[in-house]
Parts: structure tokens; sequence; C-alpha cells
């Protein structure tokens, strides 16, 4: 194989099959459930990477339902996402993510730097009840649960905070000897949203402590709110917000 063609074709690892397909990257009937929930705040600074900054102690944990995805195919995902500003404009930072798909596991961290973990998370209606749960191998790290569809909330306006949040990821990739060859703050926005209903209702959110997948380590001191909402989207790629290694 040619050097020409190499360079043309090296997208992805492995060479010969990529893990995933060039984007852009849709979702179909893409389904979140976001508890927010208050945190330590020490405990909070110490996990956001400067230069961005954070000025209340929140945490929006999060189950998403992705049946429907380009090239990714039908996968849930859990995690943890921090509100944040940058440059005093406010958005959020990707913390902890755990899904159960390899090609946007591979695609996330290669692409944009998602901070994820192969793990087992699930999102399902239990008769009354909106339940999610993170499991890491046969360990239950994680138990959200909120009341179905109690009451509407402004899709439209919730569209329009997903199309304008700054999204930031903290993306580490290593040189052979093991030292970082790319250490990059990322940003990357949701587009072409379009909103297909948005909910809230009560909530709980438990938290187990774990050696590798420590959500437990922002800690859940009360529970401000939860949102369940359905949309199609556009993954946008991302660009360099700042480069450690400058």
């Amino acid at each position: 194989m040619e050097i020409k063609t190499i360079r043309e074709r090296a997208f992805a690892t492995p060479l010969c099959s990529p893990a995933y397909p060039m984007g852009p990257y849709r979702f179909i009937d893409r389904e979140f459930f976001v508890i927010t929930y208050r945190t330590d705040p020490a405990l909070l600074r110490a996990a956001v990477p400067e230069p961005l900054e954070i000025t209340d102690p929140i945490v929006h944990y999060e189950f998403i339902r992705m049946p429907d995805s380009t090239g990714f195919g039908d996968y849930t995902e859990s995690g943890q996402v921090i509100p944040v500003s940058y440059e005093g404009r406010a958005g959020s930072y990707t913390h902890a993510m755990f899904l159960d798909d390899h090609p946007p596991l591979a695609g996330g961290r290669e692409l944009w730097g998602f901070p994820k973990k192969l793990a087992s998370p699930k999102l399902a209606v239990h008769t009354d009840t909106l339940v999610g749960t993170l499991d890491y191998g046969p360990v239950r790290v994680a138990t959200g649960t909120m009341g179905y569809k109690h009451r509407e909330i402004d899709k439209e306006a919730l569209g329009r905070s997903l199309s304008e949040t700054p999204n930031y990821l903290l993306k580490i990739i290593p040189h052979v000897d093991g030292s970082p060859r790319i250490l990059e703050l990322v940003c990357y926005f949701l587009k072409d949203v379009q909103m297909k209903g948005a909910w809230t209702g009560p909530a709980a959110l438990s938290l187990a402590p774990h050696a590798l997948a420590p959500v437990a380590s922002l800690p859940v001191l009360e529970v401000i709110g939860a949102k369940h909402y359905v949309a199609d989207l556009t993954l946008g790629l991302g660009e360099v917000a700042f480069d450690y290694l400058a």
C-alpha cells in the first residue's frame, strides 16, 4: 500500500477495517434522562480542568438511549456532565461516560476525546417510572428514577439550549512512549436539533462507590430536578479550544 493511499484512508483504526465510518453522525429518537444534583464544591473543582471554570457545585447525571445512530447502531450511554464557563461563556464539560457499544466508544475517544469506558447502562420505563441504571461488570454503580411524563416542559426552549451550548472535552492521545502526543480542550456543538417531546417529574439518584467507575466521587448532596426528552440531532465535529502542549 502506497504512502499516499495510507494518508487518504487513515481516518480511524484499524486501517483496513475502521471501527466506525466517517461522519456526520445523525441520531434519531435519541432519548435523554438527565438528573441535576448538587455536589461538594471542592471535589467538583478538583475534577474540572483549567481553563474551564465552575460557578455552582452542580452536576448533570445522564442516561441516554440511542436506538438509531449513523454508523454506531443501537446503544445506551450514561455519565456525568458539569456546567462550566470558558472565557465568560456558559457551557458543559463531560466528566465521565460509560457505554455498551465499541464503535461509538472508539470514535468518541479518537475524534472528540469523550471520556468513554465500556460498561452496561440501561434506560427503560417500568410501569409508572422512568429508570436508568449503570452496571460496571456485576456491580451497580448508578440508579436514577423519575415519575414518567408527569409534566411537559418547553421543548423548544430546551432545544435552543442544546443547540447553543458549547460542550467541552479533554482529549488525550498518548505518544508511543506513553507521554501525551495530543492534549487539548475540545469544543463541539449539537446541530440540527429537532425536539420531539420533553417532560419532568419527581426524581431520585443513587451513586455507589467503584474503583474503576468512580461516579460517586462527585456525591449526591441534593437532587435539584430532572428532565426526560427525545430529539433527533447531529453530533457536530469539534474544534480545539485550548492546547495544553502549545
